[in-house]
């Protein structure tokens, strides 16, 4: 066998189609664009959500709300997840990120009241629900809410 007489196996080759080269080529003479208008105009680039000059979809529906600029997302973490930690433990959000119980420490965690907690322990909090404040409490836990403490050193 000589590299010289290779040739590729019949049917795998396929020549391109030649446009506008005659009715015969089956892409003749509008080279499949179909008949006049923006679209069959050299360099055709519509966006997508182009209506050809109706005001598009997007405009026409009403707006609804605002985006908060200044908005706080909070971790949120129930009471009863809390009780992962051993007695005596400081829990803050960097020790809820290696527990597993948060993903992201975001502008800090709140504590809700849902569960009952079992440990004492001490949890730094950027916001508390009152119910959760009381229920930790009861629980001989400390919670210590680190937004308010920042605000008042200030």
């Amino acid at each position: 066998m000589d590299l010289s007489t290779l040739k590729p196996v019949a049917g795998s080759r396929k020549s391109s189609t030649r446009k506008a080269r005659g009715f015969s080529a089956g892409k003749g003479k509008t080279a499949g664009r179909g008949q006049k208008g923006q679209k069959a105009r050299e360099g055709k680039k519509l966006r997508l959500s182009f209506e050809g000059g109706q005001m598009p979809l997007m405009r026409r529906m009403p707006k609804r709300g605002f985006n908060n600029i200044s908005r706080k997302e909070y971790a949120i973490v129930n009471l009863d997840q809390l009780n992962k930690f051993d007695d005596g433990t400081t829990v803050s959000a960097s020790s809820l990120k290696e527990a597993g119980i948060i993903k992201k420490e975001l502008s800090g965690v709140k504590v809700l009241a849902s569960g009952k907690l079992n440990k004492k322990i001490t949890i730094h909090a950027a916001k508390a629900s009152q119910a959760a404040q009381d229920s930790i409490k009861e629980a001989g836990s400390k919670i210590i809410l680190t937004t308010e403490t920042a605000d008042s050193e200030n």
